[in-house]
């Protein structure tokens, strides 16, 4: 019979799991091995989260790029629609005041 994930069904009684072969050190240097791991794999979910951060940060960044780049597109359109406003000399060499 086969497990869950298709693996070979094995208990101890079938002697190929035996709980008197491990002593205490061996046990010792699992716990810090399994430490360790946890403690890399804790540091990458640190810097998964900083690069996250990081990542929204550009894309609001480039949101905000991209509506301040549309507004320059769109408000030249309406500047050429819209009456002069400018208040440089006219034909005389006189300052304009702008449109009457």
């Amino acid at each position: 019979m086969s497990g869950p994930n298709g693996d070979p069904d094995i208990s101890i009684d079938e002697g190929i799991i035996d709980d008197d072969e491990f002593n205490g050190e061996e046990y010792g240097a699992i716990n810090t091995m399994l430490d360790q791991i946890n403690s890399c794999l804790d540091d990458m979910e640190d810097r998964n989260d900083a690069l996250n951060g990081k990542l929204h940060q550009l894309l609001e960044s480039n949101r905000q790029a991209r509506l301040e780049f549309r507004a320059k597109l769109v408000s030249p359109d309406t500047e050429e629609n819209s009456p002069p406003t400018d208040v440089g000399p006219d034909e005389d060499g006189e300052p304009n005041a702008g449109p009457d």
